[in-house]
């Protein structure tokens, strides 16, 4: 898998785990009686892709500048 930037993972991450934790607190909740279920499970889908960009987050290894790219200084 390519590089990402950590702050790119970081907002992924949080985002994942917030509307997870979020919608399992709804589906469990009485308020959402009929469809309480499905949206229960879609928060637990929500916190597993939000462990999956923490796991990346933490393994990821960080980019090298690229050398080509560099200016080469004459005196």
């Amino acid at each position: 898998m390519r590089y990402i930037e950590p702050i790119r993972v970081k907002v992924l991450m949080m985002m994942f785990f917030a509307t997870g934790s979020l919608g399992i607190v709804i589906g469990l909740s009485p308020i959402a009686a009929g469809q309480g279920v499905i949206i229960t499970f879609m928060g637990v889908i929500n916190i597993g892709l939000g462990a999956f960009f923490a796991f990346l987050f933490i393994t990821q290894v960080r980019k090298d500048p690229d050398k080509r790219k560099k200016k080469k200084h004459r005196d």
